[in-house]
């Protein structure tokens, strides 16, 4: 670290130290390593938003502990025999942050409202077969055009959050003044500082949460948080360095929990850019990539994949053998292509996640031994989403895609120009919108298996594989879970000593 960053390090470390020092007992200080986009939970698709909002919002169902969906705001739901009607009883007794009453008529408006094409909302297709009513105070009815087998996963999904009907009506910013029935009431936000929450002392869980508080920290600067961590004054950071591993083994009042991620690492392209329409150039680029190596040194190693769906997940089949690491054939491919060598892409980094900054120059290293030239662009988090995954900005770019409860919240969209990679193909979409109407797990894993056998082959990212979790901790916290699948933060049973 230069000297710059080591007294910036220093004054933001010193600073939480003190907020450590004077906050209430039992706040949990968590580091974040951007600005959300939006704190709207109906107007992004970004995790760092999900991240915070989970904590202010409910679904009308949820995922466990384990990943199985269970009630939330809903207590029970009946589906029809043709899978068309869909029944829910909400909990009664259950009210907003402003002390509204929850009712059907707030979670028909809800959906209305994320359905709208003025709210811009990017999982609006997930609802779009969908008509919602409220024939009674705790009933709600959803009625499908036809059987939809991702449904459920959808309404547990963050992006359903259920909002207040009387907020809605008025146009309340949602987007920097959150408003749900979490276990947890928006404070403040102050952009590049931190994000404030306080504990609902009317949470519909009885006895939850258990601490008084949650303070987002925004620390972009991974040594900062490291710091903090160390020091005390940050007690839990996700997405840990492995070379930071070995520091804090040594520091008793701190540890790390290792598991493998729902999250696939891609090097994704931009296939409507002209350099990269050949699929051989494409082809080419993955075989230029040492996954492991990349895995093993910036992501605290993982399982090398070749397939847009995490390893851990059912509908996972290996397709790592495919495009195999081979520097020699990815030449050969490249020169059948008519590749220019003098041609240099735009390999576009979010430069607040550390390790995704740390894979796209390994990437580029990789690439220029094949005589792929390209130039690394860093950008905030807000502009990756505005420019690059809305936008189409870039020719490469690196991310991670956080798991979903349900293939097609990941694959959805695939193989149309409506994805931030723009690969067009048929045979791909329609065999994935064929599973999102089959209710029969061999059935769906069947059109699932060649669907994604066609992007392993035609490769519209380059799958790196499933990273490995690793989340630092202060010794004394206890109870924190990430949301199986979706990455996000339950607080509601953290405790710390």
């Amino acid at each position: 670290m230069n000297k710059k960053k080591f007294l910036f390090a220093f004054a933001v470390v010193a600073a939480l130290c003190a907020i450590s020092a004077t906050a209430e007992p039992k706040r949990l200080v968590v580091a974040l390593s951007g600005n959300p986009d939006t704190l709207d939970p109906q107007k992004t698709a970004g995790t760092l938003t999900f991240q915070v909002v989970k904590s202010v919002y409910d679904t009308l169902v949820e995922p466990d502990a384990k990943g199985m969906i269970v009630p939330g705001l809903a207590e029970s739901w009946q589906v029809s025999k043709d899978g068309l009607t869909w029944t829910f009883k909400l909990r009664s007794g259950v009210r907003f942050h402003n002390g509204d009453p929850l009712t059907s008529a707030d979670v028909k408006a809800t959906f209305d409202r994320l359905k709208d094409a003025a709210t811009a909302s990017p999982k609006a297709s997930e609802y779009a077969a969908a008509e919602f009513f409220a024939p009674s105070p705790l009933i709600v009815e959803i009625k499908l055009a036809s059987p939809q087998a991702p449904f459920l996963a959808t309404l547990a999904s963050g992006w359903s959050a259920i909002l207040p009907k009387s907020l809605i009506d008025s146009g309340w910013d949602f987007a920097s003044k959150p408003v749900g029935t979490g276990p947890f009431v928006f404070k403040e936000w102050i952009r590049d500082s931190r994000i404030s929450l306080d504990a609902n002392p009317s949470y519909w869980m009885k006895n939850l949460p258990k601490v008084s508080g949650v303070n987002f920290q925004i620390i972009p600067e991974r040594a900062v948080q490291i710091q903090g961590l160390m020091t005390g004054a940050v007690d839990i950071v996700d997405g840990v360095d492995p070379s930071d591993i070995a520091t804090l083994s040594k520091n008793k009042d701190v540890r790390v929990d290792t598991n493998l991620s729902s999250m696939v690492l891609v090097l994704a392209f931009n296939c409507a850019k002209p350099e990269l329409r050949d699929a051989r150039v494409r082809q080419a680029i993955s075989m230029a990539i040492d996954k492991k190596r990349v895995l093993d040194m910036v992501y605290g190693g993982g399982v090398v994949g070749g397939s847009f769906m995490d390893a851990g997940d059912p509908y996972y089949s290996d397709y790592s053998k495919v495009l195999p690491h081979d520097s020699s054939a990815a030449k050969k491919l490249l020169q059948e292509a008519g590749w220019n060598p003098e041609t240099t892409l735009d390999l576009v980094l979010p430069e607040n996640y550390d390790q995704h900054v740390k894979a796209g120059q390994l990437y580029q290293e990789m690439l220029a031994l094949v005589g792929v030239k390209t130039k690394i662009r860093l950008v905030d988090w807000p502009t990756w989403l505005s420019d690059v995954y809305k936008g189409g900005k870039y020719d490469l770019t690196v991310i991670g895609h956080t798991g979903k409860l349900d293939p097609d919240g990941r694959l959805g969209g695939f193989g149309t120009d409506k994805t931030y990679v723009h690969w067009v193909n048929g045979e791909a979409n329609d065999l994935i919108a064929k599973a999102r109407t089959e209710n029969s797990f061999p059935a769906r894993k069947a059109l699932y298996d060649k669907a994604l056998g066609i992007m392993a082959r035609e490769v519209p990212q380059v799958y790196v594989g499933t990273a490995n979790s690793l989340v630092a901790l202060r010794a004394s916290v206890t109870g924190f879970i990430k949301t199986p699948k979706l990455d996000s933060f339950d607080f509601r049973w953290v405790e710390t000593r």
